[in-house]
């Protein structure tokens, strides 16, 4: 009895060519259009796309030879042996605006100008005063009326009163709000201060500030 030669199919799937726009479906789904001669050894299924991907529109594609020799199959998450952690952020992790404040000792040195300056860059708005009595945070906000100046203050006290650290607020003309914050017991910048600040700088003001005039 003769051998039975195992029988491989090399077949081709091309897009139809249809253009009526009563079967859009159709552009979507491939077709058979042409069946091969069999090349021994394998099956081999070629794909043309219509589109620039070359690689055709048809689910995943086999990885490469050289995918495979990285072993990436072995890096991705998820295997049996994963090691998952929980991290829970350390404070430097958090925004200034969601430390807590710590308790400030009047032995404690207050912050040093350089660090000051490292701190500044986290807070909008805000700028160094150097004066005798030590460093001092600023900010002013320029609004649209004394009415606004009023409501902006409230917003500032109703954030900071929780924490117990207040600033300086002075309602200047024209219409001007400025605050001031420092450590008094220290003499100088804590901490907290920029935490204070952090959280100052969340309150909407847009609705305060001066209309911009529109030019026809």
């Amino acid at each position: 009895m003769a051998a039975t030669t195992p029988t491989h199919l090399s077949f081709c799937l091309h897009r139809p060519t249809l253009s009526s726009p009563s079967h859009p479906r159709l552009l979507r789904r491939p077709h058979l259009l042409e069946l091969r001669p069999p090349t021994p050894g394998r099956l081999a299924v070629r794909t043309h796309a219509t589109g620039s991907d070359l690689l055709g529109d048809f689910g995943a594609r086999d990885p490469f030879p050289a995918e495979l020799e990285s072993g990436f199959g072995d890096k991705v998450l998820g295997n049996l042996n994963t090691e998952h952690k929980i991290l829970i952020p350390v404070a430097s992790a958090l925004s200034l605006a969601e430390q807590d404040f710590s308790p400030v000792s009047p032995l404690q040195s207050p912050m040093s100008l350089d660090d000051a300056q490292k701190l500044l860059k986290k807070v909008v708005g805000w700028r160094l005063l150097e004066e005798e009595s030590g460093l001092k945070l600023q900010c002013l906000w320029k609004l649209r009326d004394f009415k606004c100046g009023v409501e902006l203050i409230n917003r500032i006290y109703n954030v900071v009163e929780p924490a117990g650290h207040f600033p300086s607020l002075h309602l200047e003309q024209p219409n001007q709000v400025r605050a001031e914050l420092w450590t008094s017991s220290i003499g100088g910048l804590s901490m907290n201060d920029f935490i204070v600040a952090a959280k100052i700088d969340k309150i909407k003001t847009s609705d305060l500030a001066p209309k911009k005039r529109v030019w026809a």
